[in-house]
């Protein structure tokens, strides 16, 4: 052949070659398979959650514009304002208490206009589609039901009112934009909250206003002409674009994580196809070798192997996108109800075609280099390859730098977050030079390092640095590997311990809301009844947003802030405020003084020193908020330490009395019941005494925050399983990738006199000696990157179980032993006389 074969010649030649079941390129299969199956469900899905509350937005917010105020209505002037942009529709949200003669509950009172919805249809269990409720009745959540003990028809009470059971709400179309609630949704009138006497001076409702444009106005410029026009009035404005913030930062950064774990799991797993294409060709060294004595070219060579390796590897990425669209159904299902997501298939083209480029790009990368190699050199060298190893081929340089670029501009392209996929990628490309740099220095040590006087151990020793040796393969599998079994335990621990920390096991019986003030003592009273050693904690509950904060002549207007600093949470939005006499339980101040008991002097205010530091706050500043609706301006007087662990009341901002006394307001309490204390009779009393108040019970609460974060923990173990798996398919790469070298050596060993356990113990000593180097690196890159996860990735504490970690690290080692054994057991069924033969 003096000509290459064209295209369809080398398929050819390489169909009649290759196995119909992919032996020798199995690994491959199941790596992309793998990766790109991960890769496919996670885009596919986030994709479905995110097109929902992009498409659902006026849907899901129940208008184009939401203006939301605590504690008050809009005024005649702002509700005109409203007016000027299209049809509005008002409604009240509070927590209250709804009982029967028997049975009481916490329930999500939300009261409804008849202009509600404006977008989206209520569907009630019977299939009928309703809006708000006639006078007297009320739609309800099932859960309420099971609560109160009642059926459809039956009465319940809410404050002074009795309500009928109307119908039972299935499908609730502003639910997600609603966001978290503490029990059970029921929907009534517009005025029910006022005449069951609920809305009162200082009671804590919250009133929201819906707008749905008469035009075709931009959302964020009528957001920001409201703020302009009432910059004090306290409004919370959302738009439709926007329509759940809380789920759509959820989704993006759960949808960013998942993403780089499955392309870190691609790109774990493309070493091991690294290692799985160097044995496919290294047991196809005849047939190289004879093609090129029938006179192939390096090119026809190269075709020829590229067209079945690029044959395996677009059956396994095919496969694993079959996969990917057949799993995301069931994760549909899983979300149904807590995310706009629907439960039947979901076909994203664009998801799809990401992870099959991610796949084959990560098989070019990979099976270039071995590819490359093995088509430059003559026939004689390639039949000498086990006796005098081929050397590199700088060629494949090329090959892989350019794959490597396309794959790192793809996903700074595609990425939501291109500083943290940025971030990723140069860690991945650190944590590969690391392990390249560390498996050249095991190299170079070995050759130092004094020989022992065991045959075994400098056998084992000797298998480190002799020529031909696999031990920067096996070093950078078993990095990755013990390193996925680090990051897996780091992630879950962590995340059990911000779950044991975040949800305390001990915390008061219940919370209670809106106390009217001239009636504190009788509540007291009441408790003390029922309950004589019940403690209870009294404390002024107020609503307000930060306007303004800084020193007096030069105060920072939260308004004009284009963005909000990282931590400053508190500036978003109305948030809790209380006054106090005395430095509140479980606080410390840690810089400047405390007023003290009956202060009457300028007014102050005591910040949470986390906060300061995070909006850059100093003592004597001045901090502006807005309460009903009113300005108040207090200086700076300390910053407190707060022990957010304990579940009692907390506020990032504790005024002196004589700064809020004055202004409409409630009481808040907690009480602490004694242990094995009967709750029900208790709750009755208080709910048929103070019809007002809301009693909530924490361990529900507590029941929630753990189902939650414990959700968060199996997606994320889920996840990091992937690149567990990813880590175990790189082993299996170099262990095969090395098996041809291995019978050499094992034969030329058993000829020269050693036995099978002579041998075997040989490669485990091998085996050991890197695992044992390696699982200190393992711990180091491992933790690094849980750390980077749960702390700036998830905002969580760092808080792992180091017992754990290292338990799954020795199983980790555990593991890599039993690879090794698996590995070197066919080895010794090679026989001798055979091996020698095929040199």
């Amino acid at each position: 052949m003096t000509n290459s074969l064209s295209w369809s010649a080398a398929w050819r030649i390489a169909r009649r070659d290759l196995n119909a079941r992919f032996k020798g390129l199995r690994l491959l299969l199941a790596c992309l398979f793998l990766g790109t199956g991960a890769l496919a469900a996670i885009g596919t899905l986030t994709g479905a959650i995110e097109g929902e509350l992009a498409e659902r937005g006026q849907e899901i917010l129940g208008g184009d514009v939401q203006v939301a105020l605590w504690q008050r209505s809009p005024t005649a002037e702002e509700q005109a304002a409203f007016a000027r942009y299209g049809e509005v529709s008002g409604g009240t949200r509070m927590q209250v208490m709804a009982r029967t003669g028997d049975a009481a509950g916490p329930v999500e009172l939300k009261a409804v206009d008849a202009k509600w919805p404006m977008f989206g249809a209520l569907v009630l269990a019977d299939g009928t589609a309703a809006g708000a409720p006639k006078a007297g009745e009320a739609w309800i959540a099932q859960g309420a039901l099971d609560r109160l003990g009642i059926a459809l028809g039956d009465e319940f009470t809410v404050g002074t009112v009795t309500l009928r059971a109307a119908g039972i709400i299935d499908s609730e179309p502003d639910r997600l934009g609603e966001g978290f609630q503490l029990g059970p949704t029921v929907i009534v009138a517009e005025d029910v909250p006022q005449t069951a006497g609920l809305i009162a001076p200082g009671a804590m409702y919250r009133s929201k206003y819906r707008i749905a444009f008469s035009g075709s106005q931009d959302p964020e410029e009528v957001r920001d002409a409201l703020k302009e026009e009432f910059p004090s009035a306290g409004f919370e404005i959302r738009t439709r674009d926007r329509a759940s913030p809380g789920a759509d930062r959820f989704v993006s950064r759960m949808g960013e994580f998942l993403t780089l774990v499955g392309l870190a799991a691609l790109v774990i797993a493309g070493i091991g196809i690294g290692g799985g294409v160097a044995s496919y060709l290294e047991a196809r060294r005849s047939s190289i070798a004879t093609l090129k004595v029938l006179g192939a070219t390096s090119t026809d060579i190269a075709r020829i192997y590229a067209l079945q390796i690029g044959a395996a590897a677009l059956v396994g990425s095919v496969a694993g996108l079959l996969v990917g669209l057949l799993v995301t159904p069931l994760l549909s299902m899983a979300l149904e109800g807590l995310l706009p997501v629907e439960s039947g298939f979901t076909f994203s083209p664009g998801a799809l075609l990401l992870a099959a480029a991610y796949g084959l790009l990560v098989a070019l990368v990979f099976a270039a280099t071995p590819l490359v190699r093995a088509r430059h050199f003559p026939a004689m060298a390639l039949m000498r390859a086990r006796v005098a190893p081929l050397a590199r081929d700088k060629a494949a340089l090329a090959w892989v730098g350019g794959g490597l670029l396309v794959i790192v501009a793809l996903v700074l392209v595609t990425s939501r977050q291109p500083v943290l996929a940025a971030g990723f990628m140069g860690g991945a490309a650190a944590m590969l030079g690391l392990l390249a740099l560390l498996g050249w220095a095991i190299r170079k040590a070995a050759t130092k390092a004094p020989r022992p006087a065991s045959p075994l151990l400098r056998n084992a020793l000797a298998n480190l640095h002799r020529p031909g040796a696999s031990t920067g393969a096996l070093v950078t599998a078993l990095g990755f590997g013990l390193s996925a079994f680090v990051l897996l335990a780091a992630i879950q621990s962590a995340i059990d311990g911000n779950i044991e920390r975040r949800v305390p096991q001990e915390a008061p019986d219940y919370f209670v809301l809106d106390i009217p003030r001239d009636r504190v003592t009788e509540f007291e009273q009441l408790i003390h009844e029922d309950q004589p050693e019940a403690a209870i904690r009294t404390v002024p509950a107020l609503r307000g947003s930060i306007l303004a904060y800084g020193p007096q002549d030069a105060m920072i207007r939260v308004s004009e802030l284009e963005e909000i600093p990282d931590g400053a949470w508190a500036l978003r939005g109305e948030r809790g405020l209380t006054y106090a006499d005395e430095v509140p339980a479980g606080n410390s101040i840690v810089q400047g003084e405390w007023w003290g008991p009956f202060y009457e002097g300028e007014a102050l205010v005591s910040v949470d020193e986390e906060f300061a530091d995070a909006i850059g706050l100093k003592i004597g500043d001045r901090i502006t908020i807005g309460v009903l609706g009113v300005e108040r301006s207090a200086r700076v007087a300390n910053f407190r330490q707060i022990d957010w662990e304990s579940m009692g009341f907390n506020y990032v901002l504790v005024f002196s009395p004589n700064a809020l006394r004055d202004a409409p307001h409630n009481l808040a309490a907690t009480i602490d019941l004694p242990d094995g204390a009967a709750t029900g009779p208790l709750l009755r009393k208080m709910v048929g005494a103070f019809p007002s108040s809301s009693v909530i019970e924490i361990g529900e609460v507590l029941v929630q925050a753990r189902t939650i974060l414990s959700q968060v923990g199996l997606a994320t173990l889920a996840a990091a399983s992937v690149a567990v798996l990813a880590g175990l398919a790189v082993l299996l790469g170099a262990i095969a990738a090395a098996r041809a070298a291995r019978t050499y050596d094992t034969v030329v060993l058993r000829v020269l006199g050693a036995s099978r356990k002579q041998v075997l113990a040989m490669q485990l000593a091998e085996y050991g000696l890197l695992a044992a180097i390696l699982a200190l690196v393992a711990l180091g890159i491992g933790t690094g990157l849980g750390w980077l996860v749960i702390t700036q990735l998830f905002e969580f504490d760092w808080l792992p179980d180091w017992g754990a970690i290292f338990g799954v690290l020795g199983a980790g080692l555990a593991v890599v032993m039993l690879f090794a054994l698996g590995g070197s057991l066919p080895l010794l069924r090679a026989k001798p006389a055979q091996a020698l033969r095929e040199l």
